[in-house]
């Protein structure tokens, strides 16, 4: 395979242009023509496909977000819609595709690998929620902004006695916030794979309080059923049980466009480059990731019919590391 894709697809994530850098320049080394694809799938539909040569992705490595663009497709989850993008890949006779994505990004592309097009994805969102690898591009990144940001709302709930609730991103897996909860210090962690009622995050709050600290903090993760809307509105309703008054912070988008992290920077060139070998050896089909610090690869069928799991170990931990 001579001609070669990539693109990336979903939320963004740090260290997104890390891993296109990696790929093109590894492609590059075994004299492959490498390919961008803009926007994503809608790109891929478009027919929105760049030539990319090693020296145009320089300076890329140390920027946030992703320069090839990124967008959510509903066409492309049509029949009709992935019709059009193979047409295109055809019309550019590109022979292999790399998806850099999360779950969404991934189910795509195992749908083009299913009628038969060589696909190979990267594990890229800052949820942890990818099946298939242990982390992926772009969790350290949001971890430690997601830190940044409770470390000094800590310092400012510290000065005033209050507590500070914090909500960080990670859709319905609870790995950002139960991370952070854990280096944070949080008094209490709500994530949605346990099951928590606002009355035992204000028990955790009033106890900190009898306790004698000068703040509490409570990290929850943005799918949790109990989310900081829920929990603002019971204590709203019930704050002479708290002790504490209650600040609420919704971090969003912000955990998303960070500078990569070291970490993320090398996972990024280690699945881009591990990405181009597969493809030189004529394997695809698979989506790299990593477990205990080794590349692996899962096959993309495996990858978008499972569901992984949260080792809630970390989240007992998170509860005697608060007492």
């Amino acid at each position: 395979m001579n001609r070669i894709a990539v693109l990336t697809s979903g939320g963004d994530a740090p260290g997104m242009n890390a891993a296109i850098r990696a790929v093109v320049r590894a492609g590059s080394e075994k004299e492959m023509k490498m390919f961008g694809v803009r926007d994503g799938y809608e790109g891929l539909i478009a027919g929105n496909v760049v030539r990319l040569r090693a020296r145009d992705v320089g300076g890329v490595i140390q920027h946030g977000g992703t320069f090839l663009g990124s967008a959510r497709s509903e066409e492309f989850k049509t029949p009709a819609g992935r019709e059009r993008a193979l047409r295109n890949l055809r019309e550019y006779n590109i022979e292999a595709l790399i998806v850099i994505g999360g779950n969404g990004s991934q189910q795509g592309a195992y749908e083009l690998s299913r009628v038969g097009f060589p696909v190979i994805g990267i594990a890229s969102t800052i949820d942890n929620d990818l099946y298939g690898s242990e982390v992926t591009l772009g969790v350290d990144t949001a971890t430690n902004i997601a830190l940044e940001a409770i470390d000094r709302l800590k310092v400012t709930a510290s000065s005033h006695r209050r507590a500070v609730l914090v909500e960080v991103m990670g859709r319905k897996c609870g790995y950002l916030a139960l991370m952070c909860g854990i280096a944070g210090g949080a008094e209490t962690v709500v994530i949605p794979e346990v099951e928590v009622r606002a009355d035992d995050v204000a028990r955790d709050i009033l106890e900190a309080y009898r306790r004698g600290k000068n703040h509490a903090l409570v990290v929850v993760a943005e799918g949790s059923d109990c989310n900081a809307s829920v929990l603002k509105q019971a204590f709203v309703e019930h704050k002479d049980l708290l002790g504490f008054e209650v600040r609420t912070t919704i971090l969003g988008h912000v955990q998303r466009g960070g500078v990569p992290s070291a970490s993320d920077r090398i996972l990024a060139a280690r699945f881009g480059v591990a990405a181009i070998d597969e493809i030189a050896k004529g394997n695809h089909g698979v989506l790299v990731g990593i477990e205990k610090g080794q590349i692996v690869l899962t096959p993309l069928a495996e990858v978008v019919s499972n569901k992984k799991g949260l080792d809630l170990s970390l989240f007992q931990m998170s509860k005697l590391l608060a007492t």
